[in-house]
């Protein structure tokens, strides 16, 4: 029996309705039975892997507290195929900094640092090609140009200013001098992989290049290069 995975999209505030849409799009093409809102424990319990989409950081962890659901996602985050996006990367780091006054909760699952909106305001928003190899085992038909690379879409984006372990995987970082600080200086890393978690600070709903959800499902699924 071919094995399937059902995908939740954590739906209490941000761009989950994107990330649906990009899910759905793989239908037929990878094994997913079903794709989901996640607002209940109830709802998140019955999926196999999840997705915490970009939004507003401090507004997501407030609404999963009053609706009983961000325990939950930390035992969730610590076991099952997790993805944060923008925001969701946020939520899943083990600190963050350059937060509101009073801070924020976070699931704790990312043992690394998150400076939130490193890259500025909503109109310092940018875009950038980048070749990315651990999707070059991924054809894709839709939003991929002649060289294969990846547009990257950062809004308001979060970048990542340091990794407490050596299982975190280095999947993306970007060119020096992005970002405007010292630690862009070597290229600020914007995606990783460490053990069930997949982090990534831009959005990738955004584009109509599905690559990154094919590489989140076969992380779920256990099977290909992710």
């Amino acid at each position: 029996m071919v094995k399937t995975v059902r995908i939740g999209v954590l739906a209490l505030q941000g761009a989950f309705i994107e990330h649906i849409h990009s899910l759905n799009t793989l239908r037929g093409v990878e094994h997913i039975s079903d794709v989901v809102e996640v607002r209940t424990k109830e709802e998140l319990a019955g999926v196999d892997a999840l997705i915490i989409p970009g939004g507003e950081s401090t507004s997501i962890a407030l609404i999963a507290e009053r609706c009983g659901i961000l325990d939950d996602l930390r035992e969730f985050s610590r076991t099952k195929p997790t993805w944060g996006t923008c925001a969701g990367l946020i939520l899943l780091a083990k600190q963050a900094i350059h937060t509101k006054k009073g801070g924020q909760q976070l699931l704790n699952a990312l043992p690394m640092t998150v400076s939130r909106n490193q890259f500025g305001r909503q109109v310092d928003s940018f875009t950038i090609k980048l070749a990315t190899p651990c999707l070059e085992s991924i054809s894709s038909d839709k939003g991929a140009d002649s060289e294969n690379a990846f547009e990257y879409v950062f809004i308001r984006a979060p970048a990542i200013v340091s990794v407490d372990d050596p299982e975190v995987e280095s999947l993306v970082s970007l060119p020096p001098g992005y970002g405007q600080t010292e630690a862009s200086e070597n290229g600020l890393l914007v995606a990783v992989k460490y053990r069930n978690i997949l982090g990534t600070s831009f959005h990738p709903e955004l584009t109509s290049d599905n690559r990154w959800h094919q590489y989140f499902v076969r992380m779920a699924l256990g099977a290909g290069s992710a």
